[in-house]
């Protein structure tokens, strides 16, 4: 791991405009090895390294020899220089790291997805956007599926890109046939998840409201039918009462007689 300053000093003369840099910084590696530099430049070129050994300033070019006189001599302001490089930078690094590790151990903000859609005018396909906000960590897994497996033809996809609150955005596209829209999902897999998300291609407005108009049309042509059955059937029962009627007052009228 690495912890680098920089600083950035920028005047005019009567010979133009100029620059003059600062970077000190330190390191660590793997194997426990530990390193600090610090170093000046002017113009974009190295003007003066310190070296932390000797306590002594290394100048490459001949214009820095004034400068490196007059830095050699102030060996307090050396050794000072020696023991951040050394001792303070490198305590500062471990507790970044630390901060770091715990960070990225105990945060995970799970993915918030959302779908849009449109159809291309040319060729009648539609473009299916999987949409990806506010995850963290970094790293995450998305793709589309087709049929339960992995799908990448047709498909595009952006970077993974930072939000200004420390999580993440991504995004990820595919193209198909409206006809097979019921075939495809977007998968997504993050440590925020308890379990992977699975998001279904939305339905472009067109399609949802040709989808309303026939079940709108399908209930009315229920209702007629139930309606017609209903008429039908009491039309029927209608005229059947008058010939029951009648047979009742041809059997009173014979009993009467037999009286």
């Amino acid at each position: 791991m690495v912890l680098k300053m920089f600083k950035f000093c920028f005047y005019a003369d009567v010979s133009g405009f100029h620059t003059w840099q600062a970077t000190y910084g330190c390191e660590f590696t793997g194997n426990g090895s530990k390193h600090g530099y610090s170093q000046y430049g002017y113009d974009g070129r190295t003007f003066l390294t310190f070296d932390k050994e000797t306590l002594s300033w290394v100048a490459p070019e001949p214009q820095a020899q004034i400068t490196k006189r007059n830095w050699d001599v102030n060996v307090q302001w050396s050794q000072r220089n020696k023991v951040y490089l050394e001792k303070e930078c490198i305590e500062w690094l471990e507790k970044y790291l630390s901060y770091r590790r715990k960070e990225m151990l105990l945060r995970a903000e799970p993915p918030v997805v959302t779908m849009s859609s449109k159809m291309e005018a040319d060729d009648r396909m539609e473009t299916h956007v999987c949409r990806i906000h506010g995850f963290y960590p970094r790293e995450i897994d998305a793709s589309w599926m087709r049929d339960g497996e992995v799908w990448l033809e047709d498909t595009f996809r952006g970077s993974i890109a930072p939000n200004a609150d420390g999580t993440y955005h991504y995004w990820l596209g595919i193209r198909i046939d409206p006809k097979e829209r019921g075939r495809y999902r977007c998968h997504v897999e993050h440590d925020g998840l308890q379990e992977p998300l699975e998001m279904t291609l939305k339905v472009s407005e067109s399609d949802l409201g040709l989808i309303i108009g026939c079940v709108v049309a399908g209930l009315v042509l229920v209702c007629v039918i139930a309606g017609t059955l209903f008429f039908m059937k009491h039309r029927n029962d209608y005229k059947a009462a008058p010939t029951s009627y009648k047979g009742s007052d041809s059997s009173d009228c014979g009993s009467n007689q037999a009286i």
